[in-house]
């Protein structure tokens, strides 16, 4: 398993670069976990919808290969993309989702915040608002795209969305529950978790 944290990095660049990592790898490759921030973009997943794009204003939009409808990243969102060869590794793609899930929620249990997930819509919640979002793309067996945990950030683009296809879905940040500065210890706490939950 080889971890990236590549910083601040553009969204479509990165999204490129996982589609060539993915269709380059071997049985041999080994898994990736890359741990990063995005410049402020809405993404539309494979089935995303553009009426969810209420008022985009200057944020570019992107649609991209990943599940899911609409969200947003921003500067001081973790992100987080698995890229894994599930078969090698015999996960399923629920596998792959409740894991990302589950770390998430174990890793703010240890900060004293109780935190859930729902089948019908994926994602990590604290009571009614969404803290985290999942999405992913399964490619001859191997995984990309993954999570994006809001850590300490501007909400506010996400009310120019329905996020996730949700209307009136309220959106939360970490540090409105926790004293988690930023996403550099957000992904120091997380990586050992996801990596258990994984079996990496």
């Amino acid at each position: 398993m080889n971890v990236r944290h590549l910083g601040l990095v553009d969204y479509q660049a990165t999204w490129e670069r996982m589609q060539q990592f993915t269709a380059q790898r071997t049985a041999q490759t080994a898994d990736e976990l890359w741990f990063l921030e995005h410049p402020p973009v809405f993404t539309l997943g494979m089935a995303g919808r553009r009426e969810h794009l209420l008022a985009p204003g200057a944020i570019p939009v992107v649609t991209t290969d990943r599940g899911g409808q609409v969200t947003y990243h921003g500067p001081g969102q973790l992100v987080v993309y698995a890229l894994l060869d599930l078969r090698r590794a015999g996960l399923g793609v629920r596998d792959l989702v409740t894991a990302l899930e589950q770390s998430v929620i174990q890793y703010v249990a240890t900060l004293g915040v109780t935190a859930i997930a729902r089948r019908e819509a994926p994602g990590v919640y604290v009571g009614e608002r969404k803290l985290a979002s999942v999405g992913i793309r399964i490619r001859r067996g191997c995984s990309y795209h993954g999570l994006a945990l809001n850590v300490n950030m501007d909400l506010e683009p996400f009310q120019r969305i329905n996020p996730c296809g949700y209307t009136g879905l309220a959106m939360m940040q970490l540090a409105d529950v926790a004293a988690v500065p930023d996403v550099e210890v957000a992904a120091a706490g997380l990586l050992p978790l996801l990596r258990a939950a994984l079996r990496l």
